[in-house]
């Protein structure tokens, strides 16, 4: 079973190939759709400083009765944070709030603050200052893996230019109708395993009649093609839910999409328009809130 399987990261560490998203999940809804997923065999939850959910997320993870070690738990260092000293504080803050020894995985959450998202203004040397905080407390022992996220070729580049550890991880915005395939050969050619989050685009893509004919040939919801469409181009899916019942479907993607479907997906006409969730940097690239 899918929800079953792994990747290796670079340093040898198993990372599950699909996990369970929690982006607009309330801090006080956390622990419990977390313990849920547990108990339906999910083994990795995302998280992050600016989901304000962290406290929630910890407490499901602590309370579900599995071993912390079979558990990957992933957060990520605000964007806004751009100084060592900011950062090396939000790693300690984040294991505070979680009441963790450890996280699996922290990455940077973007390569500018979102109010500059995707601006002229870069953050290259900026970003080395934190990514130097991930390596410390890394080879500290805080983290088991470090990563990034939206980060593009470019802001890739300049870190592993100057690094004692190269990225282990690109978590970008990736489903059908928005793959950068440019982006994901080049990050396995660095190395580097790219983590897919909203794959289903916020139920956007399940509007789509490509899609939902291309579902209903597989015997498939659309929400399950488009979860399988990720894990099958290597990626790691995080689709967001609270709901159990989704959270079951979500995991049941144990079937093939034929390599001519996948072209065909992978080609399908970019979604324009998020509808009420353009105000979020991470999908219109411009923090209009």
């Amino acid at each position: 079973m899918i929800i079953q399987e792994t990747y290796r990261l670079p340093n040898g560490v198993a990372i599950p190939k699909l996990g369970l998203g929690t982006w607009f999940i309330e801090d006080q809804e956390a622990a419990e759709a977390v313990r849920a997923a547990i108990a339906q065999g999910y083994r990795l939850i995302d998280t992050a400083q600016a989901y304000g959910n962290e406290r929630g997320v910890g407490e499901g993870v602590r309370t579900r009765g599995m071993p912390r070690d079979q558990i990957f738990v992933t957060s990520k260092v605000a964007a806004e944070a751009k100084t060592y000293e900011s950062a090396a504080r939000s790693i300690e803050e984040t294991l505070s709030k979680m009441g963790l020894d450890y996280l699996d995985l922290m990455i940077i959450h973007s390569p500018q603050p979102w109010a500059e998202f995707r601006e002229e203004k870069r953050y290259f040397h900026e970003n080395k200052e934190v990514w130097r905080a991930l390596e410390d407390a890394y080879q500290a022992g805080k983290l088991r893996a470090i990563g990034v996220s939206n980060f593009l070729q470019d802001d890739l580049d300049h870190l592993l230019s100057d690094c004692r550890v190269a990225p282990m991880v690109n978590q970008i915005l990736l489903h059908i109708t928005n793959t950068d395939l440019d982006l994901l050969k080049y990050c396995r050619q660095k190395n580097i395993l790219v983590e897919a989050y909203s794959p289903i685009a916020h139920g956007k893509a399940l509007e789509n009649p490509a899609v939902t004919k291309m579902a209903e040939k597989y015997g498939v919801s659309p929400a399950q093609l488009c979860i399988r469409y990720a894990v099958q181009l290597g990626t790691v899916a995080l689709p967001k839910t609270a709901n159990p019942a989704h959270m079951r479907s979500n995991a049941s993607v144990d079937f093939v999409i034929a390599d001519a479907d996948m072209e065909t997906l992978m080609t399908l006409k970019k979604i324009e328009s998020y509808g009420e969730f353009d105000v979020f940097p991470v999908f219109s690239g411009k923090h209009l809130s």
